[in-house]
């Protein structure tokens, strides 16, 4: 379903529209006509804003929750009000530099990024989410060393001088001159490329036929590769911080939403694929409620920014995860300065790789 546009709404419809989404927003709570009278801000009569909020109200853009409470906004009210009417400032100079203070505290990536996270959260009163950039080194060795008649230990050597070891089971007992085999034949393959490069290129050479291993080596090789990407693969990417902020005075009276919202918060691979969708905008982007599946049963929404590296290549994205009455005006350009920030701190020889 969509709803009017702009232009097909009148001026005074627009402006009670405008203040009962800010209401809104500001108290969590049903705007009421009398309220509206009372504001200031608009020069009509209880009964005339009452006119007003029942056509928007058939438009789809506001509902009534009970017969004789006040009006909030529906799901395309608000994408109507974030399209066409909010007005987006910059982030105050005390913001700026909260965001700042948090990607400049030192240490690992992971800690840096955990601060700025929960710097973002206290000030947008949602969660802060970033999706953590998977960390591709370039590699130097990966070899395998027996620890029993079925069993190896993987060695996998970065460039960086990391060291990462996994065991494998073998599907059999192997001689250690298959061992030697396949660690020569990987380590000559893997020697300046991450682990994805290498992975794509060894395997379409392996199903060609033209990796010259006999098959024992060929199986041992898969063993290495698949225990390898299998790791990758469950590495957290997430740093989430301040679900406590989603316990608010307000959610008390609708509990059942944020029960439901903290359990999909849990989900880690969920919410990567929903900040996923934001990594090929060109800036920040919002999902307000069923916009996105995954938080269609709480209705939340998602401000959501890439950030990218100095050759501006995707690596990450950050953002916030709360209820529909997020103060979208202000917490959008806080999302977008962390997403600078990050795009130029990230790769500094401020950050440890250890």
């Amino acid at each position: 379903m969509t709803g009017p546009t702009l232009t097909e709404l009148s001026n005074r419809a627009r402006d009670i529209f405008r203040l009962v989404v800010e209401g809104y927003i500001a108290s969590g709570l049903p705007v009421g006509s009398r309220t509206l009278a009372g504001s200031g801000g608009v020069n009509l009569s209880p009964a005339s804003i009452r006119s007003v909020l029942q056509e928007l109200q058939d438009a789809g853009l506001l509902a009534a929750p009970h017969t004789s409470a006040g009006r909030m906004p529906t799901e395309i009210g608000l994408r109507l009000f974030v399209d066409g009417i909010m007005q987006v400032a910059e982030p105050s100079a005390a913001e700026r530099a909260q965001i700042e203070r948090g990607l400049a505290s030192g240490g690992t990536i992971e800690a840096a990024l955990a601060a700025a996270t929960s710097a973002l959260s206290e000030m947008s009163a949602g969660a802060g989410v970033i999706m953590v950039p998977r960390r591709e080194p370039r590699l130097v060795q990966l070899s395998f060393v027996p620890l029993a008649p079925a069993r190896a230990l993987a060695v996998l050597v970065a460039e960086d001088g990391a060291i990462e070891n996994r065991l494998i089971d073998l599907p059999a007992p192997m001689p250690p001159s298959v061992l030697e085999e396949a660690s020569n034949y990987l380590t000559a393959r893997l020697a300046g490329r991450t682990l994805a490069e290498a992975v794509s290129a060894i395997r379409a050479e392996i199903a060609g036929g033209r990796s010259a291993l006999d098959a024992a080596s060929a199986e041992l090789v898969q063993r290495g590769l698949a225990v390898w990407s299998m790791d990758a693969a469950q590495r957290p990417v997430l740093v989430v911080r301040g679900q406590a902020n989603l316990l608010d005075d307000t959610a008390l009276g609708d509990i059942e939403r944020v029960r439901q919202l903290l359990d999909e918060l849990e989900s880690a691979e969920a919410i990567a694929g929903v900040l996923d969708a934001a990594r090929e905008a060109e800036a920040t982007r919002i999902f307000i409620g069923s916009e996105n599946r995954l938080f269609s049963l709480s209705g939340s929404s998602v401000i959501a920014s890439p950030w990218r590296d100095n050759e501006g290549r995707v690596v990450g994205v950050v953002g916030v995860i709360g209820p529909t009455r997020l103060n979208y005006a202000r917490v959008v350009p806080m999302v977008d300065f962390t997403a600078q920030s990050l795009g130029k701190l990230i790769g500094q020889d401020g950050f440890s790789r250890k």
